[in-house]
């Protein structure tokens, strides 16, 4: 009985620890890498799942709309986004004590209210860290796991559980440290349609909106990529010149020192 007992407890210890820690899988993205890039296509995507699904609750308040025609972004031109946005945003302006159709100077509408969820400008981005010793990011430093895993993870890691708590429901995801979040699953198979012809299943849809997000954090990390790698070049050049140059003014000194012994 004892012994019994001792497994049944072994096996609660684990249940809980299975709910408790956070399960984020390695995603291959491909702006991972120092030579990595955003794939347009998968911008457009994310952006559409944002827009259909995400919006309702989460804003993008720092993310200005005519970035979606800077170069290294999504790749649309400035009379698309000016027609997109007008499509699909309303914004207060305190001139007109009114509101308009939202222009590409004007950034994505912040969403506040009871019930909903924090804004997403920077979501990527704070989470980058997510994993590792103490949350020193480690594994994005080593396997290029960041803030875009997380929220993939995130999205489609929900069990299907629930319970009740104080009269608030609660959904176990495996992505989230202790289990249990209010946020109730979002994405299922064929919630939207691509343009593009792209099949829509959840897992899909996390990964394009997870990009776009990581774009959203990090809109000019091509560009800082791109001065990055000129900066070692320039570097190594410098570093080259420095050696050679050392070893010129030096050598008489050197060898001649070794010629009087």
């Amino acid at each position: 009985m004892a012994e019994e007992h001792g497994e049944e407890m072994h096996e609660e210890e684990h249940a809980e620890d299975s709910h408790g820690s956070a399960h984020i899988e390695d995603i291959a993205f491909s702006f991972e890498g120092p030579f990595g890039t955003y794939d347009q296509a998968q911008l457009q995507r994310g952006l559409k799942v944002y827009a259909e699904v995400c919006r309702a609750c989460h804003g993008l308040r720092y993310v200005p709309i005519r970035t979606l025609a800077e170069p290294g972004g999504l790749g649309y031109s400035e009379d698309e986004v000016r027609a997109w946005a007008a499509d699909n945003f309303e914004v207060f302006d305190a001139e007109l004590d009114d509101f308009r159709a939202a222009l590409p100077r004007d950034n994505f509408p912040a969403v506040s209210g009871e019930g909903m969820g924090p804004d997403l400008s920077l979501m990527a981005k704070a989470r980058a860290g997510f994993h590792g010793p103490a949350g020193t990011g480690l594994a994005q430093l080593f396997k290029g796991m960041g803030g875009a895993e997380y929220i993939a993870a995130f999205l489609t890691g929900f069990t299907g559980e629930e319970q009740e708590v104080a009269g608030q429901y609660l959904y176990e995801n495996t992505a989230f440290d202790g289990g249990w979040v209010s946020m109730p699953p979002q994405l299922e198979d064929g919630l939207i349609e691509y343009d593009d012809g792209t099949e829509a299943t959840a897992d899909q849809m996390a990964r394009d909106v997870a990009a776009f997000l990581m774009w959203t954090a990090e809109p000019k990390m091509m560009a800082r990529k791109q001065a990055g790698f000129v900066g070692v070049i320039i570097l190594v050049v410098l570093a080259s010149l420095l050696y050679l140059t050392n070893k010129k003014l030096w050598a008489p000194h050197k060898y001649g020192k070794d010629m009087d012994l």
